[in-house]
């Protein structure tokens, strides 16, 4: 049976919802750990994107600072790298670590890396169609209607592709990051397991919410078929 003001269908994202505040806290934590740590080269997270940049020929990306704690991303749409304030002028190997993570989207984009490819087509429509799922599946719902819930489904799958193709697109871009800083020697070896461990954490992030999409969409299955009751 549906409660109005309590759904028991929403302990089945319960698990997600931990592993999304635990790797939240997690990314965190860690990103503040070793931001107090300074690199031994001394280089700013700006200074190391825009080498890494030149090196593998992208000298026309430029690096931006952008207001904000771990807003960090690459922007495919105008080849712009923007690094937030906590790493753009930092020399900890954090801020270098993350610095690479963008770097590393900025050449997968140059190489036409096949899931950032296929991501980036998607984005715009998942947008679009993963605002509207819910709401279209609980009017349904309301309604007893069983095209809207089943059209809210289908949208939402848009949703879980998105989240799915997402993981190997970061961790890619976390491995490059961790092969060209070893290569480049921008990190000394016991500096890139500390520039590790932040990318790793960070990862966590996108496994969570990848798996909230999944334990929604059951979520929202169970709630269909107690309506065909």
């Amino acid at each position: 049976m549906y409660y109005p003001f309590f759904d028991p269908t929403m302990i089945l994202v319960l698990p997600a919802l931990l592993l999304s505040l635990w790797a939240q806290f997690r990314v965190k934590s860690t990103f503040d750990r070793f931001s107090r740590v300074r690199s031994s080269k001394g280089v700013t997270g700006a200074q190391v994107a825009r080498m890494l940049l030149d090196r593998f020929g992208l000298s026309s990306v430029p690096v931006d600072r952008v207001a904000g704690a771990l807003t960090d991303h690459y922007n495919p749409r105008d080849r712009t790298l923007h690094l937030s304030d906590s790493v753009y002028s930092s020399s900890s190997i954090a801020a270098i670590g993350v610095a690479a993570h963008e770097v590393g989207h900025a050449i997968q984009h140059s190489e036409g890396y096949a899931p950032l490819m296929f991501r980036n087509r998607i984005a715009p429509a998942v947008g679009l169609v993963s605002n509207m799922a819910i709401p279209l599946f609980f009017i349904g719902f309301l309604m007893r209607g069983q095209f809207l819930m089943n059209l809210g489904i289908v949208l939402f799958l848009g949703a879980i592709v998105f989240h799915l193709v997402t993981l190997p697109v970061e961790y890619n871009a976390s491995s490059r990051a961790i092969s060209i800083l070893n290569g480049t020697g921008a990190l000394s070896p016991d500096e890139l397991k500390g520039a590790r461990s932040v990318l790793n954490a960070a990862a966590w992030t996108y496994v969570a919410a990848a798996l909230m999409a999944v334990l929604q969409l059951v979520r929202l299955l169970v709630l269909r078929n107690s309506r065909e009751r």
